[in-house]
């Protein structure tokens, strides 16, 4: 392992004049690689359907293959999973990632090929060590361990022949050997089903480690950060692994948990947001602390945006890379190394700039609150809670919200069931302040609030801490990649979250705030 490291690190160093140019010449490059995915897949099953052997530019592509989503793609998959092959992608389909996509939907099953998981999913993680070694050139990160908090990693047997599970198990059961001894926790643990147990030997095998990063969704990372506070008796993560360098995320937005974060590791340290899903890696911070993700252009994904606008129509239409505007909202609609073609991705993004082309996540295509044209998106209300909370000392474990109808009883408004780290002291103070800071976001959003005559004052519940991991453990949904829905169209998820609260805690009264 001594040994090991540098050499690593050194490659790592010697790989940057790769991401240069597909970083400079992005056009080309995915040009490229839908040739290389359609010459790939012309005598798949999928392929000779849609001509793919006659398909020659872009503009043929597009005209000749429908956006799918996954339930137009799930009869291949299944059919897959039962040992058909040269369905979807031309070599062998031996793995399937298991993904919820949120914590109401039913599990979906996407296709792993041995080009995704070299292609794309290793390639993007190198890259990412390459570029954080470029803007931190004196780092000792590969000295140490890096700590994955990955999710529920239940392996499957499908057949003979194919398995499915987590991604990250998927990932972490085909990695190369060398990857095990840069990694903790050992590999027994990380692929344990049981996601409260997992946690309690993460932490006993962990606390003895140079750990030097850690990766994982942020909800779950404070978790374990604040047990291992509790086993160790230390005031600060920095006491526990004082060689911590770096924190990398992705899943949800890390704003409003940052302020946890640094409270509880006690130091500076760097943090780095990647953009990877079951169906790819998409992209990464290229400078830790900067605002967009460098899109990854190789790395056997051909992508195409979908205005949002579009998403719900007959024949909806998509831009490419050199059309695309900042600011606005687009649905990524993806073909991939692993047979996903003209997919639907289902989560929105947002361009922060077209040199290079780097992006924001700014929700998905169904959580976001339009019930009175006020177009509120998760990337509006995490930062509004982040304000509010900077605004009243109230910091805030996790959220969910949606709307309020109009009725007889008045107009409409939003609903918010918010969970605290530290409640604010005046909770009619922190609901103004975050009224106050989405109208200052959101301009729609303000319009409607103008004189309380389409949207009132919103109405904000204050939750029992750990509530919302009991709702998920309820749920079946504890650990990993699951998390919260944190906006609504309507009010079925909030309805059914509020029924579970005041059924485990009917001896508490529900602390709120009306206008």
């Amino acid at each position: 392992m001594p040994l090991l490291s540098p050499a690593i690190s050194s490659l790592a160093r010697m790989r940057q004049w790769r991401i240069d140019g597909w970083r400079g010449h992005p056009l080309d490059t995915q040009r490229e690689v839908l040739q290389n995915l359609a010459t790939s897949a012309q005598y798949t099953e999928f392929g000779r359907k849609y001509g793919f052997n006659r398909l020659y530019n872009i503009r043929d592509f597009k005209k000749a293959v429908p956006v799918h989503e996954y339930n137009d793609l799930k009869p291949y998959i299944e059919r897959c999973m039962n040992g058909e092959q040269n369905l979807l992608w031309n070599s062998p389909i031996a793995w399937f990632a298991k993904s919820s996509g949120t914590s109401g939907d039913k599990s979906k099953f996407i296709p792993i090929s041995e080009e995704s998981l070299e292609d794309c999913h290793y390639k993007a993680a190198k890259d990412v060590l390459t570029m954080y070694y470029q803007y931190n050139p004196d780092s000792t990160m590969l000295t140490g361990k890096g700590l994955v908090l990955g999710g529920s990693h239940n392996i499957n047997a499908v057949n003979e022949e194919a398995q499915f599970g987590d991604l990250s198990a998927v990932l972490l059961q085909n990695s190369p050997f060398w990857g095990h001894w840069l990694r903790t926790p050992e590999l027994s643990i990380a692929l344990m089903d049981d996601w409260e147990t997992k946690l309690e030997k993460i932490a006993a095998q962990t606390i003895g480690e140079n750990v030097t990063s850690v990766s994982g969704v942020p909800t779950w990372t404070l978790v374990l950060f604040k047990r291992v506070l509790e086993i160790t008796g230390k005031q600060s993560i920095a006491e526990v692994w004082p060689g911590l360098e770096l924190y990398m995320h992705g899943g949800v937005s890390f704003t409003p948990y940052k302020e946890q974060f640094e409270q509880l590791i006690g130091k500076k340290i760097n943090y780095l947001e990647t953009y990877n899903a079951s169906e790819g890696f998409f992209g990464a911070q290229e400078i830790p602390g900067d605002d967009g993700l460098l899109l990854f252009t190789d790395h056997g994904i051909f992508m195409e945006f979908m205005p949002v606008s579009e998403y719900g129509s007959a024949d909806p239409q998509t831009i490419g890379l050199r059309d695309v505007e900042l600011g606005t909202n687009y649905a990524p609609v993806i073909s991939t190394n692993g047979g996903l073609w003209r997919y639907l991705l289902g989560d929105t993004i947002q361009f922060v700039s077209k040199d290079p082309f780097k992006i924001i996540v700014s929700g998905r295509i169904r959580h976001f609150i339009n019930a009175f044209g006020e177009e509120v998106i998760i990337d509006n209300t995490d930062k509004a809670i982040r304000m509010a909370g900077m605004k009243t000392g109230a910091v805030v474990n996790d959220y969910t919200a949606a709307p309020i109808y109009f009725s007889n009883e008045g107009n409409g408004g939003h609903e918010w069931l918010i969970e605290f780290e530290k409640e604010p002291e005046d909770l009619a103070a922190f609901t103004e302040a975050l009224d106050q800071s989405l109208q200052s976001i959101n301009s729609d959003y303000e319009a409607k609030r103008h004189k309380d005559i389409a949207l009132r004052l919103p109405v904000v519940h204050a939750l029992s801490k750990g509530f919302f991991i009991e709702w998920l453990h309820h749920k079946g949904k504890l650990g990993g990649q699951h998390k919260v829905p944190r906006l609504s169209n309507d009010r079925k998820l909030l309805e059914d979250i509020l029924a579970f609260y005041n059924e485990q805690h009917q001896s508490r009264s529900v602390v709120s705030t009306t206008n």
